[in-house]
């Protein structure tokens, strides 16, 4: 194993590899060595495209007209917004290529040993509770599609449909990311294209009203960089890693970052904008009456879209989940944790298609993620970039003398977090915090989480530091 600090900053270098056939992914969370990483930038480009051409992103997208905003106010604060979110996803899959490291294992050098169990934690049971949202989302509509097409079944044909999908996403993801690599590479071109066709017969059918609103602005465009703007691409920061590991470090940083980033951005755009026109024309934000009213014509490619979104995306959610897992303590072969976390998510994905009133409001609680994922991403952007000036010892983060608890990066994280909850105005009362209620139902919680636990963290650290080096002299 190479010990020696690596840095996180993009290089010059810019030679791609040639991948190479492989099926089964063995690895778990210890570094990737160099004869594993055969990703290319152009690999991980389709993995995050794929795992955002999803009707979420649609539906995201026509929130911004929900909340009362116009179409132009609404394209401007996806569009930027999104210049912020992705660039931070970017960054942090940096950290996964230059390091061959996993997202939550890296969480050590800021967290601890242990302490980086508790994030770890909270993102392993997410992941499960993503893959049951993200499948549960599309059946209705799969189902209503079908209908288009003359298959009918009632309740029997959608509880089909989702066996269906969860054994295809269950097993590329027990393959691990050669085969999730291969799956987004061969197949997300085809969706991007029924995608482009999509956007075109509904553009050119629609009738869009571009200044029509009706809310205050402040309130809505916050709440929207929230749910689809800056949040959109921090929500995915803990995942990051877990893919750019297995890009070679020869490879170019400034290559890994922009495939990441515009990998993030373009779909995440494109589908939230085209969710934004669709719902200035009449039908709300309802995937179901958004689909169908805009491309009946199209009912068997779209539906093969439909389908294909759940599987792109969960696949992602379960490979991850095993590796937080894994990075917790668990002690099992990673395609074995994977078959668990697949069977905890069936069943609730089972919960929510007895209960839509519990689903849809766990699916309002789901969209709260980023109180602690903010904090969590400002604590590890100010550890690697600001403390450690982009350079970390590998072997530390695996090595039993390293520090158990890094106590003040936790109370960092526990202050980013109150912080991002008192500034949030979520759809579940609960989270609708103290100051977003004060201050005109805005919802600022990325910022203030994110401000509070980098702030503080640096603070704490660098007031350590300079303790030490009082004490060597």
């Amino acid at each position: 194993m190479n010990t020696a600090p690596r840095p996180l900053l993009p290089d010059a270098r810019q030679t791609e590899p040639a991948p190479m056939p492989r099926s089964f992914d063995a690895h778990g969370v210890e570094p990737i060595p160099e004869n594993g990483r055969d990703s290319s930038p152009r690999d991980q480009w389709w993995i995050w495209v794929g795992a955002n051409v999803a009707p979420i992103n649609w539906v995201l997208g026509a929130l911004g007209i929900t909340l009362g905003l116009n179409l132009v106010e609404t394209l401007i604060v996806i569009s930027l917004g999104n210049i912020v979110g992705c660039g931070v996803f970017g960054l942090f899959n940096m950290m996964g290529h230059r390091t061959g490291v996993n997202q939550m294992v890296l969480g050590r050098a800021a967290f601890g040993r242990k302490g980086a169990v508790i994030p770890g934690a909270m993102q392993g049971l997410l992941t499960m509770g993503w893959v049951g949202v993200n499948t549960w989302v599309v059946l209705d509509l799969a189902v209503a599609l079908l209908g288009r097409i003359g298959i009918h079944g009632g309740e029997g044909l959608k509880y089909a449909v989702a066996g269906v999908v969860m054994a295809a996403q269950l097993g590329l993801a027990v393959f691990g990311f050669y085969a999730i690599r291969t799956f987004e590479r061969w197949t997300v071109p085809a969706t991007v294209l029924v995608m482009a066709v999509m956007t075109v017969l509904s553009l050119t059918q629609a009738d869009l009203h571009w200044t029509a609103g009706t809310a205050e602005s402040g309130t809505a465009v916050t709440q929207l960089l929230t749910a689809i703007g800056i949040g959109w691409g921090i929500s995915w920061v803990p995942y990051s890693a877990d893919y750019s590991r297995f890009v070679p470090a020869r490879c170019s940083g400034r290559s890994v970052f922009w495939a990441t980033a515009l990998g993030m951005y373009v779909p995440t755009v494109w589908l939230a904008a085209l969710g934004a026109c669709l719902a200035t024309t009449g039908q709300g934000g309802d995937p179901s009456a958004l689909v169908i009213s805009a491309f009946g014509v199209m009912a068997l490619p779209v539906l093969l879209l439909i389908m294909h979104g759940p599987v792109a995306t969960n696949i992602l959610n379960l490979y991850s989940c095993a590796l937080a897992a894994l990075s917790v303590g668990v002690r099992a072969a990673r395609w074995k944790v994977t078959l668990v976390a697949g069977a905890v998510a069936t069943v609730v994905l089972l919960v929510f298609m007895q209960s839509h009133s519990f689903a849809e409001s766990f699916d309002h609680w789901m969209t709260s993620i980023l109180v602690w994922i903010s904090p969590w991403a400002a604590v590890m952007l100010t550890e690697f970039v600001l403390l450690r000036r982009g350079r970390l010892d590998v072997a530390e983060l695996f090595s039993d003398r390293a520090p158990a608890w890094r106590w003040r990066a936790l109370l960092a994280l526990a202050a980013g977090i109150a912080a991002a909850w008192s500034w949030q105005y979520g759809l579940v009362p609960f989270m609708q915090g103290p100051l977003a209620r004060s201050m005109h139902h805005t919802d600022f919680s990325w910022l203030s989480g994110g401000v509070v636990a980098g702030g503080l963290h640096y603070l704490l650290t660098r007031s350590e530091q300079r303790a030490a080096r009082g004490h060597e002299d």
